[in-house]
């Protein structure tokens, strides 16, 4: 942990100052194998085909590659009429998040609905970011991944509206000086993508 930490700090600096001025900025962030970097993945081989129609854009995706547990941050540019920058963080990162607020004007949080002994974690960290002044103005979207049972998903054993209830979703958004938006997916599989994708399109419309 303290090794993977000091990683994260080493490139800090350099990070920020690949920040792009002329690009809007997303946040994703998560606990560690929640799906962050298959998102961006996802995300990066649906986008070709999201862009020259309004269907889903999801197809064949063919096999989920190979991913890692992220050590420091990812950048990915993805161009949703405008070019939308996606800085993914480490899960193992959760202490030095903080450095990374400014200049965001999305934030992306994913939790792993197939994991409901993690939610109390995910909500801890929710609850930090939703409070954090540097993200005051910032949009959120909240990405309940691994929704839906297939071969390569594993089970959920909670409804989606028992997972919000556990982390008292509608008291956070009540309260959040953020707007929050929720939509349930499968990076694996590819459902729910376009909603992220059209969601990122919407908010860095208006934002940066």
């Amino acid at each position: 942990m303290r090794a993977e930490l000091r990683v994260g700090l080493a490139c800090l600096t350099e990070l920020r100052m690949s920040s792009g001025a002329g690009s809007g900025m997303c946040l994703l962030l998560g606990a560690t194998g929640v799906g962050k970097t298959l998102l961006v993945k996802r995300l990066q081989t649906i986008l070709p085909r999201w862009a020259l129609s309004s269907r889903d854009g999801k197809g064949d995706l063919g096999d989920p590659p190979l991913t890692r547990p992220t050590v420091g941050t990812n950048l990915t540019d993805i161009v949703a009429q405008k070019k939308i920058t996606i800085r993914e963080l480490g899960g193992c990162m959760g202490p030095i998040w903080s450095s990374y607020y400014g200049n965001c004007h999305s934030l992306l949080f994913m939790v792993d609905a197939s994991n409901p002994t993690q939610l109390s974690a995910s909500c801890v960290q929710l609850l930090g970011l939703l409070s954090a002044e540097e993200l005051a103005e910032a949009s959120v979207l909240i990405l309940f991944n691994k929704m839906y049972v297939s071969e390569s998903d594993l089970p959920c054993y909670m409804t989606i509206e028992e997972m919000k209830s556990l982390i008292r979703l509608p008291d956070l958004i009540a309260c959040a000086k953020q707007n929050i938006t929720t939509v349930e997916i499968s990076a694996r599989k590819g459902t729910g993508l376009s909603d992220v994708l059209r969601w990122l399109q919407d908010t860095h419309r208006t934002n940066g």
